[in-house]
């Protein structure tokens, strides 16, 4: 299942979004402007983003600036009512990677969104590559080499929210949220445990290591 955020201020067009993406099979977040979606990435992996132009806060334009400019290469659609030239032109230059303009169609709409994601090879592959490594989320596995593992879930996602960002600093609670839920009765020790059993496998490999940020959290930071 893929997670999609749908960054829009207008409510019936951001709730007509999400049930079509839900109805689709897609995960999808919200939020009603830039600032909201950057906290939502903060504690969600987003494979795609649909994007507004005109948002009170921080637009289209400058969060797809702020995103790009900082490393983020997750696809980008950007939705607009600006139809002009010119604006596509500034949507292009600012970073998106597909441009519609409103009223939308939805048909259009999830065809672009597959488009997209297949560019990105994320649906043909969902792979991460740190050097000689390969994640692979379909299998949950770990290869180098010769060498592959398969890791038990919880492990697996873990590993690979860490190494999708690397040198970002998640917090117990945020992981916990994530890949344990929100729901989950165990206590955050649970993600130190999974750390250490993560370092234990993957001691002997210089491509990455996983970091304890006193007082924070765990980082990912890549070696060789």
């Amino acid at each position: 299942m893929f997670n999609i955020l749908v960054v829009e201020d207008e409510k019936h067009a951001r709730r007509l979004m999400e049930a079509v993406l839900t109805r689709e099979g897609y995960h999808v977040f919200t939020a009603e402007n830039g600032i909201e979606a950057l906290a939502q990435m903060d504690t969600q992996q987003v494979d795609l983003i649909l994007l507004d132009v005109m948002m009170p806060g921080k637009d289209g334009f400058a969060l797809t600036r702020e995103l790009r400019e900082g490393g983020c290469m997750t696809p980008i659609l950007m939705v607009s009512a600006r139809q002009l030239p010119a604006d596509k032109r500034a949507g292009f230059l600012a970073g998106t990677d597909d441009y519609m303009t409103k009223p939308v169609d939805m048909d259009e709409m999830l065809l672009r969104i597959k488009a997209l994601l297949r560019r990105s090879q994320i649906v043909s592959a969902r792979k991460l590559v740190i050097g000689d490594v390969t994640l692979d989320y379909d299998t949950l596995s770990v290869a180098r080499g010769e060498e592959k593992q398969t890791l038990p879930q919880k492990e697996f996602y873990l590993l690979f929210k860490l190494l999708s960002y690397p040198d970002r600093i998640f917090t117990r609670i945020q992981l916990m949220d994530e890949i344990w839920g929100m729901e989950s009765e165990s206590g955050d020790t649970t993600v130190n445990v999974h750390i250490n059993r993560l370092r234990k496998r993957f001691e002997g490999y210089p491509e990455f290591e996983l970091v304890s940020v006193r007082g924070l959290g765990y980082k990912a930071v890549k070696g060789i």
